[in-house]
Parts: structure tokens; sequence; C-alpha cells
């Protein structure tokens, strides 16, 4: 299918800092390419090729890495924002781009695996003004809340809702597919947001929306915790990477080395039954990520640092964790229980 796509992509990060620095938030790293590249091999798998990004925050290294798109197997073409505009006005911006045709909007930030396809053939297949994405979240809170009814289509929005408020547990992924009639609502030059503007002005005038639930992962890779998770369901499997890097390659591009856990930081403890064979599956589990192996499982990054290790006096896994940031160790050490647990 021959949709365009836009690509937001002007997030600055500002929760990521202390695991990031100054990296615009789309050139993060998923085990050993940004996230915006992830995303783009997604669009292409789907069939998507022609593609614009919405840039902001500096936009150097996005625009260094990507160039014309050549290199990745699409054509980009790039919007530069000197003044917010928010999501809805991003892509207003970009309609020289799309033109009179139906497009794909997704964030250049979040890591998902669906079938974009689905998307496209559903909205194609309603004539509806939107399609949006919706993926089931056991922690809804942080999000957008989309209710639709039994035929699909969308009935109320409810944004970050407090627990007493929160009436599904189907959240808004940021991903839709749109038609032009959608966008002629969007003011010009004028910041003008998907969820707080536009989908609420469409219901509003009887506009169709529909929301379709998707099958995969999809995560919004926010927080420190929120990114070192979606590092480990990489590495398991659970999210699933359309060309996952050669190993030899992730060697070469390691970050510099942190702190070893232990000198500052947190610690977990994990009982198991059997030590060294937990060891071997948190060993093979790890490795691919660059992990050394000598002294534990530890992981370094640039700002943190991850050793998990057997305990020499009974039998369990020790889980030490450090970083720069003060709260970080303790969610870093949190999610690696997680996973240790999860392969005992």
């Amino acid at each position: 299918m021959g949709m365009k796509a836009v690509i937001m992509a002007g997030g600055e990060g500002r929760r990521l800092k202390a695991v990031t620095g100054d990296l615009p938030k789309p050139m993060v790293p998923l085990l050993g390419k940004p996230l915006m590249e992830r995303v783009i091999e997604l669009l292409r798998e789907s069939g998507v090729t022609d593609i614009a990004a919405t840039l902001r925050y500096n936009p150097a290294p996005i625009l260094e890495h990507f160039g014309d798109g050549e290199d990745f197997g699409v054509k980009l073409r790039w919007f530069i924002e000197q003044e917010p505009l928010g999501t809805a006005g991003s892509v207003k911006n970009c309609l020289d781009f799309t033109g009179g045709e139906d497009f794909l909007v997704i964030s250049g930030d979040a890591a998902c695996d669906f079938d974009l396809r689905v998307l496209m053939e559903e909205h194609a297949r309603s004539g509806d003004a939107a399609t949006l994405a919706l993926y089931e979240s056991p922690e809804p809170l942080r999000y957008g809340l989309v209710v639709p009814d039994a035929a699909g289509e969308v009935r109320c929005f409810i944004e970050k809702p407090p627990w007493e408020r929160v009436v599904t547990d189907l959240v808004n992924t940021g991903i839709y597919a749109l038609s032009p009639r959608a966008m002629e609502l969007v003011p010009e030059r004028r910041e003008f947001d998907f969820a707080r503007d536009l989908f609420p002005l469409l219901l509003q005038r009887g506009e169709g929306i529909r929301g379709v639930r998707m099958e995969g992962y999809w995560c919004d890779v926010g927080t420190p915790e929120a990114y070192y998770r979606c590092c480990l369901d990489a590495l398991s499997g659970r999210l699933r990477l359309v060309s996952p890097p050669p190993a030899e390659e992730r060697r070469e591009e390691r970050a510099p080395r942190a702190p070893l856990p232990g000198e500052f930081g947190a610690e977990r403890r994990v009982p198991c039954r059997d030590r060294a064979k937990l060891m071997r599956s948190v060993s093979a589990s790890l490795m691919e990520a660059g992990a050394e192996l000598d002294d534990g499982v530890v992981l370094r990054g640039g700002h943190c640092a991850l050793r998990i290790s057997p305990s020499a006096e009974r039998s369990e896994i020790v889980i030490e964790a450090a970083a720069g940031d003060a709260d970080f160790p303790e969610q870093l050490a949190d999610a690696a229980g997680e996973l240790v647990t999860s392969l005992e």
C-alpha cells in the first residue's frame, strides 16, 4: 500500500537526559540504532518509503545521520519548526508533502512492532476521517485513553486520567492514518494538538474516528525506566526488531565506560533454585547487547552501569546498578530484577 508517512521527531526527551545527555529523543539508541531508524525500518517493512519528518529540538544530529534517506531505503523530506506548533500543527505544516491523499502519522521516539498495514487497510476500508492505533496498557495513567464502541467507532477521549476516571485499558499510541479532510480543521501556523484539539473537534463535527486495537508491542520511551525496559524487551524478543544489528557492530559502537555498580547506586536480590543455571539464561539474554562476562554479567552505558551476579553465600542473584542520576539506579535495578525473575 503506497501511503506516505509523517514522522513526528521534534522531541527533546528531557526526562531521558540522565541517560542520553543532549541527544534529541529520536536519536536515543535502541540496541545500536536510533529509535527513529527503528521507526523507519518498520515503515519500510510495511511498504511505506516516502516519508517526511518534523523537527524542532537540536535537528543537526538527526539530519546528519539520515540525510535524504537513501542509505535507509527510503526517501526523506524534512520540515523544521521555528516555533512550537503542537502535534497536529506540525503535521499541518507538511501538507505540501502529503497532498490530497490519506497518510500515516507516527512518533519518531517510540518503539513498536505493529503491522502498520493493518491500520492502513482498516482506514481505507472504513473511510473515516482518522483511524487510531490503540494498545492495551496495564499502566494507562500516563497516556490518553480512547473509548471505542463494539464497531470500533471512537466515542470519547480521556487525557491522562487519575485511576478513578479509568474506564478502559486502550491507550492512544500516537500512530494514526488520516484523511485530508481531517487536516482541514487544523489552523495554519498555530499550536494545535491531535488528542487535545483535533480529535474532539472531529467528533463534534460528526466525523468518524476509528480505533483499531493493534497486536504486538508498543512503548513510549519517555523515562529512563521505560527506556531500559524497552531495551530488555528487545533483547528478550518481546519487542521484534525488523533488522537487529550484527553482534560485531554492537561491540564497536559500545558507549564509553561508566563506573561499576557498587561505587554508588542500588542493589536487588532475587532468590532462585539454581544460581548457575539462571546465570546461564541471564548471560544468553544479555551477551548480544555487548555485556562483559568475566565478573558476572556487566552492561555499561555512557551514564549508567549494571552488574548481575550470583551470591556467594546463598541461592540468589545479586543485581547492582549505578548511574549519575539519583533515581535511575533504583529504576534500573527494578527492571533488571523483573528480567531475572522472568528467566527463572
